[in-house]
């Protein structure tokens, strides 16, 4: 699935670097697109919402799972999961997906995410 466009109340999740720079993948889509903030490496800006998957696993796993945590406190959100991780952080989808098990009905993963959540 690639996302184009947003309805109303849908969020683009993508992949970061510590220090916000939107400069390629999907997050120069989300800074050129939906509302990323040059220097907000985390957290909803506009309407996406920035994973760190740059700095390591352990801070990718971090704040996947505060997104997650996040996500269940936004019911009212669609949140359009991107292959984070899967681009220019060259991770797989393997490696990831688990990253983001336990997440809403509010939260679309990737078809890639989904097959490695399904064989668990």
């Amino acid at each position: 699935m690639r996302i184009e466009s947003l309805a109303p109340g849908e969020v683009f999740v993508f992949g970061s670097n510590a220090s916000g720079a939107h400069g390629g993948g999907a997050a120069r889509f989300a800074y050129d697109r939906f509302g990323a903030v040059w220097g907000q490496s985390e957290g909803l800006q506009g309407q996406s919402y920035g994973i760190d998957t740059m700095s390591g696993l352990t801070v990718f796993e971090e704040q996947a799972h505060r997104f997650v945590a996040f996500a269940a406190q936004h019911p009212e959100l669609r949140f359009l999961v991107t292959e984070v991780g899967c681009g220019i952080a060259g991770y797989s989808a393997e490696q990831v997906a688990g990253f983001f098990a336990g997440a809403g009905e509010n939260v679309v993963l990737p078809d890639s995410f989904v097959g490695v959540l399904g064989e668990v």
